[in-house]
This record gives structure tokens, sequence and C-alpha cells, in this order.
């Protein structure tokens, strides 16, 4: 496994976060603008890195879009901007999730250990079957089932699961998710993706209400949380 990059100009979060990852078994590479960040992931063999959006140089998101030319690691953004099109726009440019400043060590493990799996996982189990939680989906058979007892998907129902379960831990955006179920032109047709994100959760969900697979990330999107454990 490659080392974090963090790409962070204020010493204080970057000596906070360093102290923690560090502590809990990562290596870290650290950047404080745009270019020296671009340059630590063209030169090492990174798995995952942490963003923030105001450096000196630039907005992160223009590290986005240049990193994306040439690396599809996942990006976390850490950033104080609160603001709905500032995410968005994060994420449609290519971040794979984004945490508001401030916020825990736990969570950002947790989303960390997320996006780190799903890489590591989709070669091997992706084309075949995947098991999270209760919840197992055969892709080649295109069948799902809870506890092993089979759950009846409509197509689009099903293809709505999979996407979120081959993207497992990254924030996907309503646009993004209407464009690759339903096609393009469709990526301002929210209300497709509200009903059928509630025929799908009346399904998989054993309370629809507080969904525990496929989450809603306010302001954002759709998450689907990896692994999902009920013990």
């Amino acid at each position: 496994m490659g080392a974090i990059l963090l790409v962070e100009d204020d010493s204080g979060i970057q000596k906070m976060l360093s102290i923690s990852l560090e502590a809990a078994g990562y290596e870290l590479i650290k950047a404080s603008s745009v270019k020296s960040g671009l340059v630590a992931l063209s030169q090492n063999p990174i798995s995952l890195i942490l963003l923030d959006l105001g450096l000196p140089d630039g907005d992160g998101k223009t590290f986005i879009h240049e990193a994306r030319i040439f690396s599809d690691i996942p990006i976390i953004v850490v950033s104080a901007r609160d603001i709905e099109s500032e995410k968005i726009e994060a994420l449609e440019m290519g971040a794979d999730d984004y945490l508001t400043k401030p916020f825990s060590i736990g969570e950002l493990i947790a989303r960390i250990k997320a996006l780190t799996r799903r890489v590591r996982d989709k070669d091997e189990s992706l084309h075949n079957e995947i098991t999270i939680g209760k919840l197992t989906i055969n892709f080649p058979n295109k069948t799902v089932s809870i506890d092993s007892k089979s759950i009846k998907l409509t197509k689009k129902e099903f293809e709505l699961l999979a996407l979120f379960a081959k993207n497992r831990g990254k924030v996907l955006t309503h646009t993004f998710v209407l464009e690759n179920v339903w096609g393009r032109g469709y990526g301002n047709e929210t209300h497709y993706l509200r009903v059928f994100m509630a025929q799908l959760r009346k399904k998989i969900e054993e309370n629809p209400s507080i969904p525990q697979y496929i989450v809603t990330e306010s302001g954002m999107g759709y998450r689907m949380n990896e692994p999902i454990t009920n013990n």
C-alpha cells in the first residue's frame, strides 16, 4: 500500500493529521501547494490523497483537474468550505469524497478505509460477487440477496445498486448517478432518482427511513457505506 498524500498549507492541521494518521499506521507525504502536491503525486507511490481547497498557489479544484489527467487515485477533499455548489463541483471534477472541517479523526479514517478497500477489491471481486454486510450482489447473474434470501429488483434498481457497490465509499452526485444509469441528458431529472432510491431502499434496508447501506450526503448525493455490520 502506498502512502497518503496530504495537500494542506495549514501547519497546525498538517501536524494534527500527521500525528493521528501515523498513529493509525499510515505513511504520510505532505505538500502545501497545488504544484508541490502534483509533483509529489507523480513521483511517489500514493494510495490516497487528502486535499484542502484553499491553497496558496491556487484552488484545490485545480489540483483535482490536473491529477485526474494521469491518476485515478482516490481523493478526499477536507475543506472548511460548506457551500453546496463547492462540494458538487469538487465531486464532479473527480474527487471521491468531501469532508467539511472540523471533522473527527475517526470519521476520516473510516472514509479512508472505505475508499482504499474499494480500490483494492475492485479488480478481484466487482466482476463477480461482492458482500457488503448482509447484502450480497452477484454481478454476472444480476441477483441480490440479504441473509441468503433472494431480493427481486427491477433492471434499473439493480443498475443503481451495482453502481453504488462498485463505487462504495465514494460520494456519487445526483448528476453522476442519473447519467450513468439513465444516460446523458437525464442529469437534471432528479425526480427519477428520488423515486427509484425510495423503491430500492424499501427492498434492501431494514429501516428505509434510516438507511444503512446507501446514505444521503446532504447537498452532494449518495454514498454506499462499506462495510455494513449489524452486530
